[in-house]
């Protein structure tokens, strides 16, 4: 009987979970809030604990060896890191379609969740949501059993995550990758940050104009610097999210034909951010010749490696801002 290899699927599908796992990990898991607690003074985060998270939850986590905002939405946390909504969110355990249906009320942080703004009626709705989400969770604390442990609070929440990363089709895969792809740009340009809606960014650069920033379609992402009489087409970014590799050109090709849309607009400099370990690099660019810089998906998303690095010298040079005091490969 001659060999024959056993039909296992193959592997692309879980390199996109990958993708989409090292970005959660700065917008939703647990690396994100370490770094948002990392960023506030600990007296303020221990007046509104003790305002907000009942006391025998308390004590089962200082018994446990647990600090309580690892465990309980407080204002001041969701206000400097408003993705974390989806941190407590997964902790305990609801789906985003459930957490958000009309019928919850949650529906008006869904935002903060997804595109990392609070804006006024969050902020006076915070106190309420925070009450709310302290109440269930501290349910949650006390029927684990025999106790709650820092693994059990590391890992919950990927048991929910990984449900939403399995039912999610393509195409939802990729709009999540260019969300939290303008997610790691905030990231780069937080220190000149002016505004930012749910779709837009604004910075003023070192020449004092505004560059804005828009998540859009054709291109995913646009940079254009605000001039005199005109807005200057300075940047358009394509992402592509998908990491079969046999696939990887036609990503490129479909790259392409927005991005000479892009150029024919007036844009001057043309990004492509796409899956490129175990790519076949002649092949790839070839599929875009308009491309200009190309960026691997995994490590903007991510926000360490050499190509995230270089991603973030080239943005800081393309809006004309200071490069971000903090390391960035970490």
């Amino acid at each position: 009987m001659p060999d024959q290899l056993i039909p296992v699927p193959d592997s692309s599908r879980q390199v996109a979970f990958h993708q989409l796992l090292v970005a959660a990990r700065r917008t939703w898991l647990f690396d994100a809030l370490s770094d948002a607690l990392s960023r506030i003074e600990p007296s303020k985060l221990r007046d509104e604990i003790l305002e907000f998270v009942p006391k025998d939850a308390l004590q089962t986590l200082a018994a446990a060896g647990i600090r309580d905002e690892q465990i309980f939405p407080i204002p001041i946390v969701l206000q400097t890191a408003p993705t974390l909504v989806g941190y407590y969110r997964l902790l305990l355990g609801v789906p985003r379609k459930g957490f958000y249906a009309s019928a919850t009320g949650m529906n008006l942080f869904k935002t903060m969740e997804e595109r990392g703004v609070v804006g006024p009626r969050q902020t006076t709705a915070l106190p309420e949501f925070c009450r709310a989400m302290c109440a269930a969770l501290a349910d949650l604390v006390r029927q684990i059993s025999p106790t709650i442990t820092l693994r059990d609070v590391q890992e919950l929440p990927l048991l929910t995550l990984g449900s939403y990363f399995q039912g999610a089709k393509n195409v939802a895969i990729g709009k999540q990758a260019t969300s939290d792809v303008f997610l790691s740009i905030k990231h780069i340009v937080e220190a000149n940050l002016l505004e930012h809606r749910p779709k837009k960014l604004l910075v003023r650069n070192a020449s004092g104009r505004i560059v804005e920033m828009t998540l859009g379609s054709d291109p995913d992402i646009s940079l254009e610097e605000q001039a005199p009489g005109e807005m200057r087409k300075k940047v358009a970014i394509e992402i592509k999210g998908g990491t079969d590799k046999s696939n990887a050109h036609n990503r490129a090709g479909e790259a392409e034909k927005s991005l000479v849309k892009a150029r024919n607009a007036g844009y001057r400099d043309f990004w492509t951010i796409i899956a490129k370990k175990g790519v076949d690099a002649e092949r790839l660019f070839a599929g875009s010749p308009t491309t200009t810089s190309w960026f691997d998906v995994a490590q903007v998303l991510g926000r360490r490696g050499p190509d995230w690095d270089d991603f973030c010298s080239r943005m800081v040079e393309a809006l004309g801002i200071p490069a971000p005091k903090a390391e960035r490969n970490t």
